[in-house]
């Protein structure tokens, strides 16, 4: 059976539908997934994993299982991940040496900033020359843009946050231009094709089958059907990446 395969889209999608109800169910299946898509490049057992707002700590769970070192990254000092010897930080600033990272990762952190280039940047920063850098997220026209106010989000942010506020009887956790940001596809494609010190070794969405690749290369198209997208990036020297550029 195909690891990547369609049955693979099924169990997350399941899985997603449980977020609310279930969320250590959806974060432990997503993590395990995630470890799978890493290890299809580099085995994590001894390797050193720096997740950049990691959030759940079933992220931690799954990574020191597989033999990681894995020290979790989060603005908000509060978040379980933490517990165990994370660091509370700004995705900004990361507090940690240029190239010191086998694994950068981060999962759905870039909607949540207001300047995904400099926390983009950081993350090549701290990966080491030939280590990787996961980077997923929601984009702004996906059904799930608008988080828990979707899929009202296509009809405007701000009539999303009112909608849900009427029905819940309080604001949305995810709010857009505060704590939800617009992003979309085609800024993650233009920004990992220009980069000239990683390699792009995966573009696609994320919770799709592989043979779905092609379809981030569709633009408009990509932005509602992506659902997220996953950028997985070998960090090289700038030389040697020039020439083994993506065509965008």
């Amino acid at each position: 059976m195909n690891p990547d395969g369609l049955a693979r889209s099924v169990r997350l999608f399941r899985s997603f539908l449980v977020e609310q109800t279930d969320p250590d169910h959806f974060y432990g299946t997503l993590a395990r997934d995630s470890a799978d898509l890493v290890e299809q490049q580099m085995p994590l057992d001894g390797k050193l994993v720096i997740d950049v707002g990691a959030g759940p700590v079933q992220f931690a769970q799954e990574f020191r299982g597989r033999g990681a070192r894995y020290v979790a990254v989060d603005l908000d000092p509060e978040v379980s991940a933490l517990a165990d010897g994370g660091v509370a930080a700004d995705a900004a600033l990361l507090p940690f040496a240029t190239g010191s990272a086998d694994l950068v990762f981060s999962s759905n952190l870039l909607e949540h900033v207001r300047d995904p280039e400099v926390v983009a940047a950081e993350l090549v920063r701290v990966a080491r020359p030939g280590g990787l850098v996961f980077l997923s997220y929601t984009n702004w026209w996906s059904p799930w843009g608008g988080h828990e106010t979707s899929p009202w989000h296509w009809l405007g942010g701000r009539r999303a946050i009112e909608r849900y506020t009427r029905r819940e009887g309080h604001p949305p956790k995810n709010r857009v231009g505060e704590t939800l940001f617009k992003i979309s596809v085609a800024w993650g494609m233009r920004w990992s094709g220009r980069r000239d010190d990683v390699r792009v070794l995966a573009a696609r969405p994320r919770y799709l089958p592989r043979w779905a690749a092609p379809l981030v290369r569709v633009p408009v198209v990509r932005e509602v059907l992506s659902w997220n997208l996953l950028l997985l990036l070998r960090r090289e020297d700038a030389k040697s990446s020039r020439s083994a550029r993506t065509p965008r």
